[in-house]
């Protein structure tokens, strides 16, 4: 398969459609050109779908990732019980090839990839791969966006160079991470001496 090929297979959703029944006919041959430029792209969807549609992605055979956090829910007869809940209500993470993004929009609860106008806008694979792995090692929960204030940043573990809002919850000590393109918030567990005070915005503040 040439370029012009790929080019004209993922022009349009018409034939964005023909490509995925070239791949499904055994060639098991993927273009060089089409995986470098697979991409993370946030992609909005309807609240409480998130889960539903990462399946759905899975069956398409999209790279999906789709942070989570646990949480003590209590039932109104008195029953708890532990519950796991977008950490980004109403988003996800795609890897796509952005020529050949109707594979994701065709899918029921989503509503748009984010992005500049009708261009979608790539983040960085070094920040998604560090989100990733702090989910390892941190606590992480949802927090209201916050764009300016106190800024520390973080020294040690995955988000290391990560700048953020300091605050204090429970006894404990948490940094806000304001993911900016989605306009979301994180609120990440730390221990203090694995943050400093910094006068100024650091180079990574969060997804951008």
């Amino acid at each position: 398969m040439d370029s012009g090929a790929v080019a004209t297979h993922l022009s349009e959703k018409g034939e964005a459609l023909s490509f995925r029944r070239e791949e499904s006919s055994g060639a098991g041959i993927t273009h060089p050109a089409s995986v470098q430029q697979h991409r993370w792209y946030a992609v909005h969807t309807f609240p409480r779908h998130e889960k539903r549609i990462r399946e759905h992605m899975g069956d398409r055979d999209v790279d999906c990732f789709l942070p989570v956090y646990r949480m003590v829910r209590r039932w109104r007869n008195g029953c708890e019980a532990q519950v796991e809940l977008a950490l980004f209500p109403g988003y996800l993470f795609a890897r796509i090839n952005p020529e050949n993004r109707v594979r994701v929009l065709e899918v029921p609860g989503v509503l748009a990839i984010v992005g500049a106008g009708r261009e979608p806008s790539p983040l960085p694979d070094s920040e998604i791969e560090a989100l990733r792995e702090g989910l390892r090692h941190y606590n992480y929960e949802p927090h209201a966006y916050l764009a300016v204030g106190q800024r520390v940043q973080i020294k040690a573990g995955p988000l290391a160079g990560w700048t953020g809002i300091l605050v204090r919850k429970n006894g404990g000590l948490r940094v806000v991470l304001a993911l900016d393109q989605i306009m979301q918030g994180v609120a990440v567990e730390v221990n203090a001496n694995d943050i400093e005070i910094t006068a100024s915005v650091g180079p990574r503040t969060g997804l951008s």
